[in-house]
Protein backbone atom coordinates (compact mmCIF):
# COMPACT_ATOMS: atom_id res chain seq x y z
CA UNK A 1 0.00 0.00 0.00
CA UNK A 2 1.11 3.51 -0.63
CA UNK A 3 -0.09 7.06 -0.37
CA UNK A 4 -2.38 8.15 -3.19
CA UNK A 5 -1.21 11.37 -4.89
CA UNK A 6 -4.37 13.28 -3.92
CA UNK A 7 -3.43 12.88 -0.24
CA UNK A 8 -0.15 14.76 -0.69
CA UNK A 9 -0.96 18.28 0.48
CA UNK A 10 2.51 19.78 0.91
CA UNK A 11 5.68 19.47 -1.13
CA UNK A 12 8.60 21.00 0.75
CA UNK A 13 11.63 21.92 -1.34
CA UNK A 14 15.00 22.55 0.31
CA UNK A 15 17.06 25.37 -1.23
CA UNK A 16 20.45 26.71 -0.16
CA UNK A 17 20.88 30.48 0.33
CA UNK A 18 23.76 30.32 -2.17
CA UNK A 19 24.67 27.84 -4.91
CA UNK A 20 27.30 25.13 -5.17
CA UNK A 21 28.06 22.40 -7.68
CA UNK A 22 30.18 19.30 -7.98
CA UNK A 23 31.88 18.43 -11.26
CA UNK A 24 31.55 19.91 -14.72
CA UNK A 25 28.49 21.47 -16.32
CA UNK A 26 26.85 24.82 -16.77
CA UNK A 27 26.77 26.97 -13.62
CA UNK A 28 25.45 30.41 -14.53
CA UNK A 29 25.89 32.10 -11.13
CA UNK A 30 29.34 30.60 -10.46
CA UNK A 31 31.77 32.86 -8.61
CA UNK A 32 34.78 33.01 -10.93
CA UNK A 33 37.05 34.93 -8.53
CA UNK A 34 38.71 32.02 -6.68
CA UNK A 35 39.46 34.11 -3.57
CA UNK A 36 35.81 35.13 -3.24
CA UNK A 37 34.64 31.56 -3.99
CA UNK A 38 37.05 30.19 -1.38
CA UNK A 39 35.69 32.53 1.30
CA UNK A 40 32.12 31.40 0.67
CA UNK A 41 33.22 27.75 0.37
CA UNK A 42 34.91 27.88 3.78
CA UNK A 43 31.90 29.57 5.41
CA UNK A 44 29.55 27.10 3.77
CA UNK A 45 27.70 24.22 5.35
CA UNK A 46 28.95 22.20 8.30
CA UNK A 47 32.71 22.28 7.75
CA UNK A 48 32.69 23.96 4.37
CA UNK A 49 31.65 23.05 0.84
CA UNK A 50 33.85 20.07 0.04
CA UNK A 51 32.98 16.72 -1.49
CA UNK A 52 31.90 14.25 1.22
CA UNK A 53 33.86 11.37 -0.31
CA UNK A 54 36.65 13.05 -2.27
CA UNK A 55 37.19 16.17 -0.19
CA UNK A 56 37.37 18.17 -3.42
CA UNK A 57 36.27 21.80 -3.18
CA UNK A 58 32.83 22.44 -4.64
CA UNK A 59 32.24 25.13 -7.24
CA UNK A 60 30.58 28.09 -5.55
CA UNK A 61 28.00 30.57 -6.78
CA UNK A 62 25.47 33.14 -5.73
CA UNK A 63 21.81 32.23 -5.30
CA UNK A 64 20.35 31.49 -8.73
CA UNK A 65 16.68 32.50 -8.63
CA UNK A 66 16.10 31.37 -12.23
CA UNK A 67 17.27 27.78 -11.65
CA UNK A 68 15.72 27.59 -8.17
CA UNK A 69 12.34 28.89 -9.36
CA UNK A 70 12.38 26.28 -12.14
CA UNK A 71 13.21 23.57 -9.61
CA UNK A 72 10.31 24.66 -7.40
CA UNK A 73 7.95 24.68 -10.38
CA UNK A 74 8.82 21.22 -11.67
CA UNK A 75 8.60 19.76 -8.16
CA UNK A 76 5.25 21.43 -7.49
CA UNK A 77 6.65 23.00 -4.31
CA UNK A 78 4.17 24.40 -1.82
CA UNK A 79 6.83 25.38 0.75
CA UNK A 80 10.54 26.18 0.71
CA UNK A 81 13.14 25.63 3.41
CA UNK A 82 16.02 28.09 2.95
CA UNK A 83 19.21 26.57 4.38
CA UNK A 84 22.74 27.71 5.30
CA UNK A 85 21.61 31.31 5.65
CA UNK A 86 24.11 31.77 8.49
CA UNK A 87 26.97 31.22 6.03
CA UNK A 88 26.27 34.59 4.36
CA UNK A 89 26.65 36.59 7.58
CA UNK A 90 30.17 37.78 6.74
CA UNK A 91 29.08 39.61 3.56
CA UNK A 92 28.38 43.34 3.24
CA UNK A 93 26.60 42.80 -0.09
CA UNK A 94 25.02 39.69 -1.58
CA UNK A 95 24.46 39.30 -5.33
CA UNK A 96 21.39 37.30 -6.38
CA UNK A 97 21.09 36.01 -9.95
CA UNK A 98 17.61 37.18 -11.04
CA UNK A 99 17.89 36.57 -14.78
CA UNK A 100 20.08 35.29 -17.57
CA UNK A 101 21.32 37.34 -20.49
CA UNK A 102 21.26 35.17 -23.61
CA UNK A 103 22.15 36.70 -26.98
CA UNK A 104 21.50 40.21 -25.64
CA UNK A 105 18.07 39.38 -24.19
CA UNK A 106 17.37 39.05 -20.45
CA UNK A 107 15.25 36.02 -19.60
CA UNK A 108 13.76 34.96 -16.27
CA UNK A 109 12.64 31.49 -17.35
CA UNK A 110 15.09 28.59 -17.23
CA UNK A 111 16.28 27.96 -20.81
CA UNK A 112 16.81 24.75 -22.75
CA UNK A 113 20.25 23.20 -22.34
CA UNK A 114 21.58 24.49 -25.68
CA UNK A 115 20.89 28.09 -24.63
CA UNK A 116 22.12 27.61 -21.06
CA UNK A 117 25.72 27.47 -22.30
CA UNK A 118 25.35 31.07 -23.58
CA UNK A 119 23.72 32.42 -20.41
CA UNK A 120 25.38 35.20 -18.43
CA UNK A 121 24.07 36.05 -14.95
CA UNK A 122 22.04 39.21 -14.31
CA UNK A 123 22.48 40.18 -10.67
CA UNK A 124 20.56 42.26 -8.20
CA UNK A 125 22.82 43.13 -5.27
CA UNK A 126 21.22 43.17 -1.83
CA UNK A 127 22.75 44.58 1.35
CA UNK A 128 24.19 41.95 3.67
CA UNK A 129 23.69 41.88 7.43
CA UNK A 130 27.38 41.42 8.37
CA UNK A 131 26.76 39.57 11.64
CA UNK A 132 26.35 36.07 13.05
CA UNK A 133 22.71 34.92 13.05
CA UNK A 134 23.30 31.46 14.50
CA UNK A 135 21.25 30.78 17.61
CA UNK A 136 18.40 33.12 16.67
CA UNK A 137 15.08 31.27 17.07
CA UNK A 138 12.49 33.85 15.97
CA UNK A 139 12.15 35.33 12.50
CA UNK A 140 11.51 38.85 13.80
CA UNK A 141 14.82 38.75 15.70
CA UNK A 142 16.85 38.29 12.51
CA UNK A 143 18.61 41.45 11.25
CA UNK A 144 16.42 43.53 8.94
CA UNK A 145 18.65 42.97 5.89
CA UNK A 146 18.58 39.21 6.52
CA UNK A 147 14.77 39.25 6.56
CA UNK A 148 14.80 41.36 3.38
CA UNK A 149 17.07 38.78 1.72
CA UNK A 150 14.68 35.95 2.67
CA UNK A 151 11.65 37.91 1.48
CA UNK A 152 13.40 38.82 -1.79
CA UNK A 153 14.23 35.15 -2.46
CA UNK A 154 10.65 34.19 -1.59
CA UNK A 155 9.27 36.73 -4.06
CA UNK A 156 11.66 35.51 -6.78
CA UNK A 157 10.69 31.87 -6.20
CA UNK A 158 6.96 32.52 -5.98
CA UNK A 159 6.70 29.96 -3.16
CA UNK A 160 6.48 30.73 0.58
CA UNK A 161 9.66 30.20 2.59
CA UNK A 162 8.21 28.59 5.71
CA UNK A 163 11.47 27.53 7.38
CA UNK A 164 14.98 28.98 7.53
CA UNK A 165 18.07 27.21 8.86
CA UNK A 166 20.69 29.33 10.56
CA UNK A 167 23.17 26.71 11.71
CA UNK A 168 24.30 23.11 11.19
CA UNK A 169 22.18 21.47 13.91
CA UNK A 170 18.68 20.08 13.45
CA UNK A 171 17.45 22.55 16.02
CA UNK A 172 18.83 25.54 14.08
CA UNK A 173 15.51 26.15 12.32
CA UNK A 174 13.34 29.24 12.35
CA UNK A 175 9.69 28.58 11.52
CA UNK A 176 7.83 31.34 9.69
CA UNK A 177 4.07 31.63 9.90
CA UNK A 178 3.02 31.85 6.26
Amino acid sequence: AGIPPYEIKRIVTVVKAYSSAVGAGEFVSEILDEEEASKLRNHGGDGGEYGATTGRPRRMGWFDAVASRYGCQIQGATDVVLTVLDCLGYLKEIPVCVGYEIDGEVVKEFPVTAKLAKAKPVYEVLPGWACDISGIKEYDKLPENCRKYIEFIEKELGVPITMVSNGPKRTDIIYRNK
